[in-house]
């Protein structure tokens, strides 16, 4: 349902690289800090980072993560650092922290709203153990959500996974990230394995989250704006457009600027 895609992958990843070393020479920072989860978009960020020659410090922060989540993501890491000197490592097992927070927060007698907020706990904590570790090392927290998940459907954790200071791949679809994951030979573990954002704790897909796969989503994103063929309406496509249309509605509060309550000048 998606369009295949056509990027230069050779071109793309030296543009981004010189735009991250250009960005990070600019800022007179040392390098950056990537959260290493396990799935593509991380590996595609920390390894276009890492070409900058700059420290790439890669970050595992488990909280009761899948073990295939956490194998997949030591697996790039180890591989990373095979082959770039600047690449360095560290863990943050956040699991007693997100206990100690859970037992401090008053139970909710809606379940769905209950699981989600502490879902997005995880992004925040994770969030938080980045910046420490930029602050430290004179580092930029570089971002890892794609164009879909960024500008389409806002499927990222407001102040969580949102909250970066650049954003080397989000003009890229996720089709554009897999195929420049593959010109970058990360582990076929990860370019094999299906997209999860890892916050319940368990191996739910982000296709089981949002109701349509990524291919989908980014074809209802083209066909938005006008950018896809002429083509027959299908069921299942009509139903994805849907999808789309609801999900780009109701996180719209994460993908616009934060509404500012403007004062008129005569009240000034």
């Amino acid at each position: 349902m998606a369009k295949k895609s056509t990027i230069q992958v050779e071109k793309v990843n030296e543009h981004i690289v010189s735009w991250l070393k250009t960005y990070a020479d600019n800022a007179k920072v040392n390098g950056f800090v990537v959260g290493i989860s396990g799935g593509v978009d991380s590996a595609v960020t920390s390894t276009l980072c890492a070409q900058t020659g700059l420290t790439t410090f890669c970050i595992e922060m488990p909280i009761h993560q899948a073990p295939n989540q956490v194998s997949r993501g030591r697996e790039h890491i180890e591989q990373l650092m095979d082959r770039f000197p600047n690449v360095k490592r560290a863990e943050a097992d956040l699991t007693p922290v997100y206990d100690t927070f859970k037992t401090q927060m008053p139970l909710s007698d809606n379940e769905a709203k209950y699981h989600l907020a502490l879902a997005n706990t995880r992004a925040r904590l994770r969030m938080t153990t980045l910046y420490y570790f930029a602050g430290i090392h004179g580092l930029l927290v570089a971002g890892t959500g794609n164009k879909v998940e960024d500008f389409g459907v806002g499927f990222y954790t407001k102040y969580g996974d949102g909250g970066v200071d650049l954003s080397p791949i989000a003009d890229l679809m996720k089709s554009d990230v897999y195929e420049l994951g593959s010109y970058l030979k990360i582990p076929e573990s990860i370019q094999n394995a299906a997209p999860t954002d890892g916050l319940f704790g368990d191996n739910r897909t982000d296709e089981q989250q949002l109701g349509a796969s990524y291919d989908e989503l980014e074809w209802a994103m083209l066909e938005k704006a006008g950018e896809n063929a002429p083509s027959e309406y299908t069921d299942r496509k009509k139903e994805v457009l849907e999808i789309y249309t609801r999900l780009n509605f109701v996180n719209s509060h994460k993908m616009n600027p934060i509404p500012v309550c403007e004062i008129p000048k005569m009240y000034k």
